[in-house]
This record gives structure tokens, C-alpha cells and sequence, in this order.
């Protein structure tokens, strides 16, 4: 599953891409800097759905990768900040 991997992050002109686990999670990668391959797994940076940079990658370890997928990916879903209105003097 690594050499699958890694033909994604080098490809050019890179594609997204989506890893889905033996769980049945799947994570989205946008970009090629978004993820880091090593021996026995893969890291993975998801943005935030406001599009804030990752606290904590997601690990995911090639023994539970059930494939590799070519991502159709959905935008993610605006963020919507909301004021709330000035306290009333009451």
C-alpha cells in the first residue's frame, strides 16, 4: 500500500486523493504537503472545516489502509462566524 501512496504524493501534476481505513473512516488528501510518508504508515494534516491548519495530524497505519482512492472532493462547508447582537441595558 506504500508504493501506492507515495505514486499519489509524487505524481505531477499532483491529484487529490482520499485513504480509507479498514474502519471505514476516509481522509481526504488535498495536497501533497498536507501528508507525510514514512515506513509504516501515513500522516495526515485535515484542515479544520473553517480551514484553520490541523492541531494533530491523523495517523494512519498502512495495516488497516483498505485503499487508495481517486478523491472527488467536497468543498468544505463555509465558516460562518456570528456576532451576537449588543447586551441590552436592561
Amino acid at each position: 500500500m506504500s508504493v501506492a501512496v507515495r505514486e499519489k504524493l509524487t505524481r505531477r501534476p499532483f491529484e487529490p486523493f482520499r485513504v480509507r481505513l479498514s474502519s471505514g473512516d476516509a481522509y481526504d488528501v488535498r495536497h501533497p504537503e498536507n501528508a507525510l510518508l514514512v515506513r509504516s504508515g501515513i500522516y495526515i494534516a485535515v484542515p479544520e472545516p473553517c480551514g484553520e491548519l490541523p492541531e494533530v495530524p491523523v495517523w494512519c497505519s498502512f495495516l488497516h489502509v483498505a485503499a487508495v482512492e481517486p478523491g472527488l472532493l467536497r468543498r468544505s462547508p463555509q465558516c460562518v462566524v456570528t456576532q451576537r447582537p449588543p447586551a441590552s441595558d436592561c
